[in-house]
């Protein structure tokens, strides 16, 4: 027996795919395929405060240099408060490179959740449901590989 794929709740092998409890040998499954749901509005508005935390201390710089000038001070206070600004504007490399990696990994999960169903017993069948498009771009690939390799032998 070959196992193509295996984590804590799906394991895909040469003889069937385990989901949870439940088992379906592939010689019993006729079709095999995959669907899109719905686009989950969660990981879109997590992407969009990523996205504000960017650019968020650059905004606050700007603001800072703009009220600098308006503000009728003398040139010791607008050259710190130009000089706080530029600092506030700076931290956006730090925080950049915290929030995209975030970004990066947003994106390999995906924003929808991702389906594989099967005929199984002449039924379609929910294998398998997940919000992670990393995770099931592994399963999926697995299981491809486990059907093809069950056919030419």
């Amino acid at each position: 027996m070959v196992t193509y794929y295996s984590d804590r709740s799906v394991q895909v092998t040469s003889d069937a795919i385990r989901v949870g409890e439940h088992a379906y040998p592939l010689k019993e499954l006729a079709r095999v395929w995959h669907q899109r749901g719905a686009r989950s509005w969660r990981a879109f508005a997590g992407r969009g405060a990523l996205g504000a935390a960017i650019i968020g201390p650059l905004v606050a710089a700007a603001i800072g240099v703009v009220i600098a000038f308006q503000v009728d001070a003398s040139l010791t206070v607008t050259i710190a408060i130009v000089g706080a600004s530029c600092l506030v504007g700076l931290a956006a490399g730090p925080v950049a490179d915290f929030v995209l990696e975030h970004m990066d990994r947003s994106y390999a999960r995906g924003d929808r959740t991702l389906e594989i169903w099967a005929t199984w017993r002449g039924r379609p069948v929910l294998l398998l449901q997940t919000g992670d498009a990393l995770r099931f771009g592994k399963i999926y690939r697995a299981l491809q590989r486990a059907l093809e390799s069950s056919t030419v032998g």
